[in-house]
């Protein structure tokens, strides 16, 4: 059966969505980064990190309910399970990227390979299409030992546009 793709609802979602998150986060953490990248991201897993995130798309969906976009599949009896979602920034920080953000996307791993990103790529393109852009791009981080998200992104059009650098910000 192929999930539903709509909008995300936090009455409905919230659990699943934040499990996907954590699920999200512990991938990047332990598949392109090493013990220090992934201890550092399982460390920020906190209920009050979950608390803070969610209170977060809360207020990016407010100001449209497609920036957080999911897919639900139907479950035994009459339950549903949400198993991916992508996350695109709301316009107003349009100008911080000058184009719109994929702030995340993620599949479950037992629903990769059926056309579920593929579905959520689409739906937040739809929804770029419709944001106010100083540059008409779409822009994303993906890290460069990813190479299945490489291979998705070069499949939906998007090329290097620039590198991302980071440092700690408690370093002098």
């Amino acid at each position: 059966m192929t999930p539903e793709i709509r909008p995300y609802d936090r009455e409905r979602d919230a659990d699943d969505l934040y499990e996907l998150k954590r699920a999200f986060e512990r991938g990047l953490g332990a598949n392109t980064g090493g013990d220090g990248k992934a201890a550092a991201y399982e460390g920020k897993l906190t209920d009050a990190y979950r608390d803070r995130w969610l209170d977060w798309v809360d207020r990016c969906v407010a100001d449209d309910e497609r920036c957080v976009t999911v897919a639900v599949e139907e479950t035994e009896g009459s339950g549903s399970e949400v198993v991916g979602y992508v996350f695109v920034l709301p316009e107003r920080t349009a100008m911080i990227w000058d184009a719109a953000v994929v702030n995340e996307i993620f599949v479950a791993p037992e629903h990769r390979g059926a056309g579920v990103a593929d579905d959520l790529m689409d739906a937040a393109l739809a929804l770029a299409a419709d944001q106010d852009l100083p540059l008409d791009r779409m822009v994303l981080d993906v890290d460069p030992a990813n190479e299945r998200a490489k291979g998705f992104y070069d499949r939906h059009g998007f090329e290097p546009w620039g590198e991302m650098v980071a440092r700690p910000v408690d370093e002098s």
